[in-house]
């Protein structure tokens, strides 16, 4: 059976975004709406509930359809678990490996997650991200050949080495959490604010980019001291903790003994428009050029990507 829309959604720990997608002869997909719910952490298992409630208005209009989804809700803390895939690996591959179930007629499959293990015997893992990725991969035929270092920023943010088509391997950086748990609960921060100073976030990310290795944990308690001596008001602290965190992110995935970051062309960041500047501002102060890619955008195309290669498990 051909479906004429199907219904994608990232459900992470705090928000369940669902899309509404078109889907044409040659199954790809096209946004329609959008609708926003609740995270896995704040649903507490009735995962099937929020669903419902949540697109209850596409289900009064089109029936039951199809229910693509990937993040959090395929996690131990989700609803229904599914592995991680080792990589390297194929966007054909994880497609292939979705998790397919039903619930009050509505046919679901859960994207897997993907991990992987690093020379100095640490694990990676990552979910709802390798959606984006293989989205970038099916926007422009170019990208399945040669090398690509991919930045999603966010709480977690992931950097994703891509060869040839092929999800090679990723490592992740806790620097939008660390900004939060820093700024609200320790004492660096006296004035939290979501105003942006860029001038105390270019001195922040110098700070870091031009210290000596190993000095970010002493590097921090310059929030705390330049305010102390006047050299940072309390409105700037934040900026300044933000420059100085992303500095420490990007120097460290520039370094990163996993890839040679020298022969890079340009780094390609997935993500909200404000996030991203700001990283591409500071990979921009170590010589490297950057292309924005919009994350809702990608998603689509990556729902897109797997619904190719699945659409006939949907019947």
């Amino acid at each position: 059976m051909t479906h004429a829309h199907i219904i994608t959604v990232d459900w992470g720990t705090s928000h369940l975004r669902a899309y509404l997608c078109e889907v044409n002869s040659n199954h790809q997909l096209t946004l329609v709406d959008r609708l926003l719910g609740k995270g896995v952490t704040k649903v507490r298992e009735h995962f099937e509930f929020e669903l419902s409630q949540t697109i209850a208005p596409w289900t009064e209009q089109y029936g039951h359809l199809p229910v693509l989804m990937a993040g959090q809700i395929g996690s131990s803390i989700g609803w229904k678990e599914t592995t991680y895939l080792p990589c390297p690996i194929s966007p054909q591959k994880v497609a292939s490996s979705c998790l397919h179930f039903c619930y009050q007629h509505h046919q679901v499959a859960i994207v897997p997650g993907l991990h992987c293990h690093h020379d100095n015997n640490s694990q990676d893992v990552m979910r709802s991200e390798e959606v984006q990725v293989l989205g970038w991969l099916a926007s422009n035929p170019k990208k399945q050949r040669g090398k690509h270092l991919i930045c999603l920023p966010g709480t977690h943010t992931k950097w994703v080495l891509v060869k040839n088509g092929i999800i090679q391997l990723f490592k992740t950086a806790m620097t939008g959490e660390l900004y939060d748990l820093l700024s609200h609960h320790s004492v660096l921060i006296q004035s939290p604010t979501v105003e942006h100073n860029e001038q105390a976030f270019i001195l922040g990310a110098k700070y870091t980019l031009e210290s000596a290795l190993g000095n970010f944990t002493h590097g921090l308690f310059s929030v705390r001291s330049k305010q102390l001596f006047n050299e940072l008001t309390p409105e700037e602290a934040p900026s300044y903790l933000s420059g100085l965190l992303i500095g420490t992110d990007v120097r460290a995935a520039l370094n990163a003994q996993e890839w040679d970051a020298s022969d890079l062309k340009e780094i390609h960041i997935i993500g909200n428009n404000k996030l991203s500047t700001l990283f591409a501002d500071v990979i921009a102060m170590q010589d490297i050029a950057t292309r924005l890619h919009d994350v809702e955008v990608l998603s689509i195309q990556g729902f897109s990507s797997v619904y190719q290669e699945i659409a006939n498990q949907f019947n």
